[in-house]
């Protein structure tokens, strides 16, 4: 009883909260309706409530965007990086300030944890520090044409108004990750969060605003309809950058509009992670990592271990310590400090994972734990292992994007390598080794663009993120991230000191 109290007062805080959110377009340096005075709402996946009415941005309003980004870029990218950086720095500052709010706000609009939500913001909140700090260190070079007949000059610029489009499973990093390099740049932005949880980035939009954003340089169109808003905005020549992090099947759609005007694309697509156990991996570290390789975020993340692929000898002994903790974990609102796993977004996800799971028992598997959705209010799905997975079974050849674990077999390093790889995604892996030998190996031969290394987290805002394959192209965060955002020039000048 008192834990339901405490649930449900953290509950009607966070609804609170959300009255301090914007409900309206931003654009311009301005909150305004949609030109049609049309509204969408938001629901909590935990229980189906809807906790806010926002404004639904047509292609008009997409365009009045457009315009403002266009109009604020010659200005703001001629803004001394100084200034550019400690506006980021600011806005760093106020994320940390508020940073109890955003992570409620967070847990009300997608379902994760609290914990989590909190660890979201922290990580979300260092892509602003990072970038502020990378501000003032774009450079280019200068030196003598190797013939000694001129020099030559390499400088660096903002490539122009950019479109960020954003997913809903990490609403404020995922916002941050794209809007900070941009800004750092000197690119001003039009961006379009995801309508199942756009709560997060109007807050953090609203905490730019506090810190001084300029009129023009952060736009931002919430809408139900994202074809028709973004559509007209990639085919005006006058937009020379789109980032976009979600589906393979989307970013194939987006590649080939941004190809007409010949667009620089950023993609952080689809994952199919590859978790192998070697037999002389530590068996409690990669318990843990498989945990929080798996399950955080509800395993709805693109770096979600996928696929665990475990030595056959110790196969066994990893699956009874998983099952035996994944067992154990509350399922329940996130606003509740006991739950492990939240809900999943929305009814379709639910459906997904649970098609998956029964294709996998159809063709053999075992299950240990879990393997059905829950009932009543929200959209819940147990958390799951399964083993003796068919290598034919769409589990294992489909994003998940749910709390399942499937786990599958190998003898050797080469057969644990190929069923690594045999998968059109190659975002990111995680091995379990002691061999530095052996990591070495999967470091060459994983095709992945990340890899952790007796680790179950490896995301950092100081890191190159993305992948290959059908996992996208293009890296965020790094010194990588902010080259997105940059064309490079090359000016030939006659050398002084020729006679």
């Amino acid at each position: 009883m008192m834990a339901a109290t405490m649930q449900q007062q953290a509950l009607t805080e966070a609804a609170d909260m959300v009255s301090s959110v914007p409900t309206g377009l931003f654009i311009d340096g301005a909150w305004r309706a949609a030109a049609d005075g049309q509204q969408f709402s938001v629901h909590d996946p935990a229980t189906g409530d809807v906790v806010a009415r926002l404004a639904n941005a047509t292609p008009s309003d997409a365009m009045d965007a457009l315009d403002a980004a266009d109009r604020a870029f010659p200005s703001w990218s001629r803004t001394p990086p100084r200034e550019r950086a400690e506006l980021l720095r600011r806005t760093f500052d106020l994320v940390m300030r508020d940073r109890e709010r955003i992570a409620r706000i967070i847990t009300l609009e997608m379902g994760k944890p609290l914990r989590e939500s909190h660890a979201e913001v922290s990580y979300g909140a260092e892509f602003l520090r990072w970038f502020g700090e990378e501000a003032v260190r774009i450079s280019g070079r200068f030196g003598s044409s190797p013939e000694g007949t001129g020099d030559m000059i390499v400088s660096r610029h903002a490539l122009g108004p950019a479109l960020l489009i954003t997913p809903w499973n990490f609403p404020l990093a995922m916002a941050t990750r794209k809007i900070a390099p941009a800004l750092a740049a000197g690119c001003t932005v039009v961006i379009k969060p995801a309508a199942l949880t756009p709560l997060t980035t109007l807050y953090l939009v609203k905490l730019l605003e506090e810190a001084g954003l300029p009129a023009g340089v952060v736009n931002v169109i919430p809408t139900t309809n994202s074809g028709g808003a973004t559509g007209p905005i990639i085919a005006d020549s006058r937009l020379r950058k789109i980032s976009f992090t979600g589906s393979t099947q989307v970013g194939r759609v987006l590649l080939e509009k941004a190809s007409a005007n010949i667009l620089r694309s950023s993609m952080e697509l689809g994952g199919n992670a590859p978790f192998l156990v070697f037999d002389d991996a530590d068996l409690s570290r990669a318990v843990e990592g498989a945990l929080v390789a798996k399950f955080r975020n509800i395993g709805q993340a693109c770096t979600a271990a996928n696929r665990f692929i475990v030595h056959a000898s110790v196969a066994q002994e990893f699956s009874r310590r998983v099952a035996e903790k994944v067992a154990q974990f509350k399922l329940g609102s996130g606003f509740d400090p006991d739950v492990a796993i939240g809900p999943l977004i929305d009814e379709a996800a639910v459906a997904g994972v649970d098609e998956l799971v029964q294709d996998a028992l159809s063709r053999g598997a075992t299950l240990v734990t879990g393997g059905k959705r829950r009932g009543g209010a929200g959209t819940f799905f147990e958390p799951t292992v399964l083993t003796d997975v068919a290598r034919d079974s769409r589990i294992l050849r489909e994003e998940i994007f749910g709390p399942v674990l499937p786990i599958v077999t190998f003898d050797t390093d080469d057969e644990a390598i190929a069923i690594a790889n045999d998968t059109e995604y190659g975002l990111v892996g995680y091995a379990f080794t002691a061999s530095i030998e052996r990591g070495q190996r999967l470091i060459n031969e994983l095709q992945t663009g990340m890899m952790g290394w007796n680790v179950g987290v490896l995301s950092n805002a100081a890191a190159p993120f993305g992948g290959v394959k059908m996992s996208g192209l293009g890296r965020e965060g790094g010194a990588e991230g902010i080259d997105e955002y940059l064309t490079t020039k090359y000016t030939l000048l006659p050398s002084v000191s020729r006679p």
